[in-house]
């Protein structure tokens, strides 16, 4: 840890590229071991695998083990590929972010295997035009919009499609939040195709403003169930879903 005073919040960083490919089957392992003991929830400044400010780039087969923090994120970034990735870390790391997408547009993810202590997916402010197919996500806590809107910020999120995903014992399943009393939008988001099993009661759970509905949500053939013997459940708040095929749970009228 002491080789990174100078800067703990980047660990390999690639910023202001254009037309860039990072591949070849490799494995970057972060030993994240000693920095989790540090707590990502009580010392934040811990370093990821960067993308800031690229555009028409493409990662693709490799492998990512127990990074200090996020595994990968895409910051500011426009019209990136990621394909075949697989990423995996324990299920107690904290805050060992899979893929991390922040302020970025037009990025397909697919084919990727991820299983870590936290989502293995998140979307966050600014971030629009998201695809991600076929992903392996379990175990950690699902795939997330959010959080967002923290302190009354503002934040946007659109035109996200998770399809094609199977979800083995994750914690919050699909998930979007958002802070109450925030101006928070976040619009045209779908959900298909989704199958697997939740650590938790609440397998679906869509918290959004009060103030600034979610909007354009829909669910399409999503069956996730409990991996214990109990029965699972939805929670909608302030959000205008849509259902199309079979989706269970179900979210109450909100």
């Amino acid at each position: 840890m002491k080789d990174y005073e100078n800067d703990r919040r980047h660990w390999i960083k690639f910023e202001s590229l254009q037309n860039f490919r990072v591949k070849g089957g490799g494995t970057i392992d972060g030993n994240g071991q000693i920095w989790w003991q540090n707590s990502c929830k009580v010392n934040t400044r811990l370093v990821s695998y960067n993308f800031i400010n690229c555009n028409n780039i493409i990662v693709s087969n490799l492998k990512f083990r127990n990074s200090q923090k996020m595994h990968v994120s895409f910051d500011k970034c426009a019209d990136v590929k990621v394909v075949r990735l697989f990423v995996a870390a324990p299920e107690n790391s904290p805050n060992t972010d899979g893929i991390h997408v922040t302020a970025t547009q037009n990025i397909q993810i697919s084919r990727c295997v991820i299983k870590t202590g936290d989502d293995c997916i998140s979307i966050v402010s600014g971030s629009r035009n998201v695809k991600a197919t076929d992903i392996t996500c379990g175990p950690g806590h699902g795939i997330s919009i959010g959080s967002l809107g923290a302190g009354n910020s503002g934040a946007q999120v659109s035109d996200v499609v998770v399809n094609r995903a199977i979800l083995t014992g994750t914690s919050n399943g699909v998930r979007i939040k958002t802070w109450q009393a925030s101006a928070v939008r976040v619009s045209n988001v779908m959900y298909k195709n989704i199958k697997g099993t939740s650590a938790s009661k609440v397998a679906i759970n869509l918290e959004c403003s009060k103030s600034v509905r979610c909007h354009e949500i829909v669910m399409q053939d999503v069956s996730l169930a409990s991996q214990r013997p109990e029965y699972v459940e939805a929670s909608c708040v302030s959000v205008d879903l849509t259902r199309r095929g079979i989706v269970t749970p179900l979210c109450s009228p909100n």
